[in-house]
Parts: structure tokens; sequence; C-alpha cells
């Protein structure tokens, strides 16, 4: 695969961690420089790391977690834009019960936005293409797109405040319905 499909996909793959990436950020918990480094870092990380996960699984693995791996990701992402959508609603609850930045619930958001990487890791293996760049290109550009959402969730939770909050709840559940749809329907 030639680096500007590496690219495209790269890009296609960090729209997940994006999204997820603006909705937190609306929610200014992780607006220090600190905070942001470690949503980019583990989106890109878990991402390249799904890639090769999946290419290294081949086709064995494939079957056992094709039949539900749409539906937890489906789930965390829904989860947690519930959870949004009830604290743009009410000034008094917090976004998130915890730093979406820290500890088990980066990991968390981490699994739930790289799940579709590792069905191209494992489309990869099944064209024979060597791995080493795109799980590059795949960590690089989704550590940038999530700096970048993370950015502009910021600005527009500082402009707009907790109504953004609701805009990113229902941007993660939407992205849920579409991994939900796109693996039931294919």
């Amino acid at each position: 695969m030639d680096f500007i499909s590496n690219l495209i996909v790269a890009i296609s793959l960090a729209m997940d961690a994006f999204a997820v990436s603006l909705g937190v950020g609306t929610s200014r918990i992780a607006c220090d420089k600190r905070s942001m480094f470690r949503i980019s870092f583990h989106f890109g990380l878990f991402q390249g790391l799904m890639t090769f996960l999946g290419w290294l699984a081949g086709s064995t693995i494939e079957r056992w977690i094709s039949a539900f791996d749409h539906w937890i990701a489906f789930l965390l992402l829904a989860l947690v834009g519930v959870n949004m959508i009830r604290s743009g609603m009410n000034q008094e609850i917090p976004s998130y019960s915890r730093n979406p930045s820290k500890g088990g619930f980066l990991v968390l958001l981490s699994v739930a936005t790289s799940i579709d990487a590792m069905a191209v890791g494992l489309s990869l293996a099944l064209i024979d293409t060597p791995i080493l760049q795109p799980v590059l290109t795949i960590g690089i550009v989704a550590a940038g797109l999530s700096l970048f959402g993370l950015c502009m969730g910021n600005r527009l939770g500082e402009k707009f405040g907790k109504r953004m909050e609701i805009l990113g709840g229902l941007i993660l559940i939407g992205i849920g319905f579409r991994i939900l749809i796109t693996h039931i329907l294919i």
C-alpha cells in the first residue's frame, strides 16, 4: 500500500478519535497541555497498536471478535455520550466523574475509538501488506487529529459553555451508531 493510501486510511480511522477529542475538549476538563498530550498520545498509540494487533492476528481472531466488537464500541461511546448530554443539560452535573485524560477512563476511550483499527490491521494482513508504515501513519495521524479536536473543543466549550457538551455527547452517540450500523449492514 502506498503512502497516500495509508494516509487516507489513517484519516478515516482517526475520525472517531477526533470526534471523541472534540467532545472531551468541550467539557474543558482536559484543557491543560499535559492532559491534551496524554489524550492525543493514547489515542494515537491505541490506533497504531490495534492496527498492529489486527495484523498479527491475521484471520484467526477475526471470527471470534467480529460478532461483538461493534457492540462494545457502541456501548462505550453511548455511555460517555449520555453522560455528557446529562451534564450539558444540568449545570451542577460534571461531564465526567473522573478526568478523561487519566487512568482507566482514558484507556476505555482509547479502546472504544480504536476497535475499527484492528479490523483494518486484519485486512492489511490478508492482503499481505508490510505493517510498519501503516501503523506509524495511523498512530501519528490519530494523535494529531485528536490534539486538533481537543483544541477545537476547548475553544467551543469556552465560547458556548455547557451547551457544547450536549453536542459532544450527541456526536459520540452518533459515532457509536455509525459503528454499529456499519458492522450490522456489512
